[in-house]
């Protein structure tokens, strides 16, 4: 998954059956190209893990031109923005409590986790607005008609 740490909206998320560095800069390149952002000062920041850190991850970001950021060796909190997401997502109501039986069930959940998470849930660390609603750039309209009320 790939989001936006100032809307929170996940843009980008797919499921895999192996983690790889190809995999991560197939989804980096989806993410940038649907969000038209190849021209703005990109910042990817992750974890220290192997793909993040693959050859072919770091060319791909390159040719984007997307900057890289690795959190600190044995800090496990230095990415809150991706914990907390991760922290919704297993313990929503609906997951699957014996795990899933084919990759294309683990696909339909993460979309629909995906959905719901953009478009319905009130976001705490947004003031209650939904992650689309503040990349929209709505989410000041709701909060002024919030406060109005």
């Amino acid at each position: 998954m790939i989001v936006d740490i100032y809307s929170r909206k996940i843009i980008a998320a797919e499921v895999f059956t192996s983690e790889s560095g190809k995999h991560a800069a197939e989804l980096l390149q989806r993410a940038v190209w649907n969000e038209k952002c190849s021209s703005n000062n990109l910042v990817l920041h992750s974890d220290n893990g192997g793909p993040m850190r693959s050859c072919t991850l770091l060319a791909k970001m390159y040719a984007l031109g997307v900057l890289s950021s690795y959190s600190r060796p044995r800090v496990s909190n230095d990415n809150p923005y991706s914990e907390s997401l991760f922290r919704t997502l297993k313990y929503c109501p609906w997951w699957p409590e014996n795990g899933f039986y084919t990759i294309d069930d683990a696909r339909v959940w993460v979309n629909g986790f995906v959905n719901w998470y953009n478009f319905e849930h009130k976001h705490g660390g947004i003031k209650y607005v939904t992650p689309a609603e503040r990349h929209q750039g709505n989410d000041m309209k709701i909060l002024i008609a919030r406060k109005a009320v």
